[in-house]
């Protein structure tokens, strides 16, 4: 944006330091935020952007540094003290109360405005914030009924009702829609236009370059580099986040499919899906497409077991076989990597030794059923080497691992049980472009092993460059089959979309 100097900024950080025991979390990090702006803060995990945002917003105090709010030097000893500082922050996902409406959720931090509740004029000021942002909402409405984004939105409005100068934003968009996606972002530019500052940490780079006025890269607790929007690049971003060139983003090897491994005819599930049928061989990534609720999620708890289908059947190397429970899906070799890596798919407080073995406990026990220890740690090493998770130690509990480090983990965890099918359920959400593209070498590895995998993404080119053949879903049903040959970017979001 044009005449940045001639202002001053909301916010500033100057030469901001941070250590956590040995860890350097931040190293001397300068930011200047200005109203009206929206500016992207992109890094890899580990790259020091939850520790800025702490620090912003008074969880945590800095070792060294300045912050300035409005050209004037603060302190900020809390998370009440950056709101007095107008300062808020939504993250992934919303902390609103679920048995309050949505104009008790607004106003609930307005403490100074007494012990008596004046509804009348509560619920005109909450119409009148969401009217602002062109939010629709029934402001009398739980907000236990709303959706992930009205959530948000919800979240967005009470810090306007705080007076926000500052609004960050941590990955606001992984829990949404396309759709969902364009409604924050006019969210968002309501507010820029308002003179907010808006801090907008992602992900998605797509996304970072369609909003973003500035875009600042973070690596090892270190500022690379801040600039306008156009003067740089998602190419010349992912280079400096990972700090080495990244020419082929998504890799996939030309290799034959072999022989038949999974056919399904017809499985559905009353109020899910229904009508779906594919088949996966040896070698081969099959891609499932589709917007949000699409039902592809409900098509692999089904062949997981978790939520089996009503409808159907399935074969595994010719032969029918019945699937009702997870244990069952394994026994045939069916492996689950579920989209919700923290809440299914891993052990947290767990080590990583135990989260890789915890499929296949069984293995490990000995004639007294006492765990031999020796071999878990040596099948741990060799899939921490395998797949370059990178840990502290084998004995380092899951939680403290990065993003992308607690994937591989999952996946090491899947790998560890030798399935015949492998589904992956959206296997690089909420990771670093670094660990992404190393989960795609280890996708395109597996299936020249000839393993049958299943991708689940939301992440149209990754669908597009990382599958063999691309099942389109819509609304529960299967409404297009592409081969590699035919899938386009456009001819896949017709189909999920129905458009003509």
């Amino acid at each position: 944006m044009a005449g940045l100097t001639d202002r001053v900024p909301v916010l500033e950080m100057v030469g901001v330091s941070k250590r956590f025991d040995a860890t350097q979390a931040l190293g001397g990090v300068s930011l200047a935020l200005y109203p009206g702006e929206v500016h992207a803060l992109v890094g890899e995990n580990g790259a020091g952007k939850s520790t800025l945002i702490k620090i912003m917003t008074g969880v945590h105090a800095a070792d060294e540094g300045t912050i300035l709010v409005g050209g004037e030097q603060v302190t900020l000893r809390s998370s009440a003290d950056a709101q007095r500082h107008g300062i808020a922050a939504i993250y992934q996902e919303p902390t609103i109360y679920p048995d309050l409406n949505v104009a008790e959720n607004i106003f609930l931090s307005h403490r100074d405005r007494g012990v008596a509740v004046r509804w009348g004029r509560m619920y005109r000021e909450a119409e009148a914030i969401l009217a602002r942002l062109d939010v629709h909402l029934d402001v009398r409405t739980l907000a236990s009924g709303l959706s992930v984004a009205a959530q948000q939105a919800v979240e967005i409005a009470k810090a306007m009702s705080l007076d926000v100068r500052v609004l960050i934003m941590d990955e606001p968009t992984a829990a949404l829609s396309a759709h969902e996606v364009a409604q924050l972002f006019r969210q968002v530019r309501h507010l820029t236009a308002g003179g907010v500052a808006v801090l907008f940490i992602s992900h998605r780079l797509d996304e970072v370059f369609e909003i973003a006025d500035r875009v600042t890269v973070l690596r090892d607790g270190r500022l690379i580099s801040s600039r306008p929007r156009a003067e740089a690049t998602p190419q010349r971003a992912i280079q400096e986040m990972v700090g080495r060139e990244m020419s082929e983003f998504f890799a996939r090897t030309e290799h034959r499919p072999g022989e038949l491994v999974l056919r399904v005819e017809g499985i559905g599930r009353a109020g899910a899906f229904a009508g779906v049928s594919f088949e996966v061989h040896k070698g081969e990534v099959l891609g499932l497409a589709g917007l949000v609720g699409a039902g592809r999620t409900d098509v692999a708890l089904a062949l997981f077991g978790i939520a089996p289908a009503e409808a159907g059947s399935v074969e595994l190397d010719g032969r029918p076989v019945t699937i009702r429970s997870p244990r069952e899906a394994m026994r045939h070799g069916i492996a689950y990597l579920s989209e919700d890596r923290r809440q299914l798919g891993l052990s947290l407080p767990q080590s990583l030794t135990a989260n890789i073995t915890l499929a296949t406990l069984r293995r490990y026990l000995t004639r007294l059923r006492l765990v031999d220890t020796g071999a878990e740690h040596a099948v741990a090493e060799r899939f921490r080497r395998r797949l370059s998770i990178r840990a502290p130690s084998l004995d380092t509990p899951v939680e403290r691992l990065s993003g992308g480090n607690q994937q591989k983990t999952m996946l090491a965890k899947w790998l560890n049980a030798e399935p015949s099918v492998l589904i992956l359920d959206e296997p690089t959400r909420g990771i670093d472009v670094g660990a992404k593209a190393e989960v795609h070498h280890i996708i395109d590895e597996l299936a020249r092993a000839g393993m049958a995998i299943v991708l689940i993404s939301s992440d149209l080119p990754e669908v597009l460059a990382m599958s063999d053949r691309i099942l389109v879903m819509r609304e529960g049903r299967q409404v297009g089959m592409f081969g590699r040959a035919e899938a386009t970017e456009e001819a896949i979001i017709t189909a999920a979309m129905g458009a003509a």
